[in-house]
């Protein structure tokens, strides 16, 4: 079967910056992306439909035809959805209250109303809102008929210990696991290190590492190889990422190759306890968002010096450096660096200098495919500076 994962229109424009380097369906939510949770309940030959910068590293279906399965990048795939979507003759949708979930070939002609609840991403904030729900099911799904690691006796475990899991080559020593409201996955050769304390939901992905002393909250996700420590609840670390020393973070949204610098300290309530606007991209102001809470929301390569204080749902783009000793305002565009005395351009070739060596430390090259990617958003970013 060939499955296509398409960005639902109107949607990724409201995920910016995180889609900026990503199709929707490359979001990590929970343990794992939207697209490969799919895979995991409706195996085949994926493709992706995106924007047509991101095709050269998110391939399209050269061959597509009237029995190739289209489904939503942003809807939280399951088994009832998958068993659904199997069941689509061609021309037929599956929706749910007007909303596309997928498709069997490019053209529709009958739609199939889905009878269950489902989820899907409409807002950025979404990403952390959703995140606890969806790692109980990830949870679930990725354990069953599986045997965990031992949990070390230099732990203390607060709750039924069989809602730990730890994977093959990861470490977990003298720290607190507290499972009674959520489950607790420690992906392969991640490391918790001594006196952390994590209350669960809470997912570590493989390589990630939890520094001494690191508090955890739920409903937090580390992606493959990120590296935190001080203090962080509800966080949403798409990979790759440093928030490695003290500092809080809550109600997150980081993107890869981030580094928070330490002491980078960012709000996620307004003194005054009043509702949230954030940054909203294709709108071009702050909308309201209904949440009291709401963090940091950071788009790849982005960084922060040390003692960095954010406001309050503080929106910064892709490839921005900020250096500032007090608050910077609270939407930066893409590929700016400085603070509150005044923001410059980044010079490309300076971040492509910059992006090679952090991406080298993970081996992975930043290769022309990468450079004409970020070329891409530094050309389209324009728009909003």
């Amino acid at each position: 079967m060939k499955i296509v994962v398409f960005d639902p229109e109107g949607i990724r424009e409201n995920l910016l910056p995180i889609t900026y380097t990503r199709p929707v369906g490359a979001i990590r939510l929970g343990i794992n992306t939207m697209a490969e949770r799919w895979q995991a309940f409706l195996p085949g030959e994926y493709f992706w439909q995106t924007e047509n910068y991101l095709e050269e590293l998110f391939p399209g279906c050269p061959d597509s035809d009237a029995d190739t399965v289209f489904v939503a990048g942003n809807v939280v795939a399951t088994r009832m959805l998958a068993d659904a979507v199997r069941l689509l003759e061609a021309g037929e949708a599956l929706v749910n209250a007007g909303q596309l979930i997928a498709r069997r070939g490019h053209d529709t002609v009958k739609e199939v109303e889905f009878p269950g609840e489902i989820v899907s991403l409409k807002h950025v904030y979404d990403i952390f809102g959703y995140n606890g729900q969806i790692i109980n099911e990830d949870f679930e799904r990725l354990t069953a008929g599986r045997v965990s690691q031992p949990v070390d006796e230099s732990n203390i475990v607060i709750g039924d210990d069989s809602r730990i899991f730890i994977e093959e080559g990861a470490t977990v020593l003298a720290s607190t696991l507290n499972v009674r409201d959520g489950y607790i996955y420690i992906g392969r050769d991640a490391t918790v290190m001594e006196g952390c304390h994590l209350r669960g939901p809470i997912a570590l992905c493989s390589h990630s590492q939890a520094n001494m002393g690191t508090l955890m909250y739920g409903a937090t996700t580390l992606g493959p190889f990120c590296k935190v420590g001080g203090e962080l609840n509800n966080v949403m670390m798409q990979g790759y990422a440093n928030k490695a020393h003290d500092g809080f973070l809550g109600n997150a949204v980081i993107g890869e190759w981030c580094n928070l610098g330490a002491g980078t300290v960012a709000s996620n309530l307004k003194n005054d306890y009043s509702e949230i606007k954030l940054w909203n991209y294709p709108a071009g102001r702050f909308l309201r968002t209904g949440l009291q809470f709401c963090g940091l929301i950071m788009g790849d390569h982005s960084k922060s010096a040390i003692n960095t204080s954010f406001n309050t749902a503080t929106t910064v783009g892709v490839g921005c450096n900020i250096v500032s000793e007090g608050m910077p305002r609270v939407f930066i565009p893409s590929f700016l660096k400085g603070g509150t005395a005044g923001f410059d351009n980044v010079n490309l070739n300076e971040f492509f200098t910059i992006a090679s060596r952090v991406m080298a430390r993970r081996h992975i090259e930043l290769n022309d495919a990468y450079k004409r990617l970020y070329q891409a958003i530094f050309d389209y970013s324009d728009r909003y500076k």
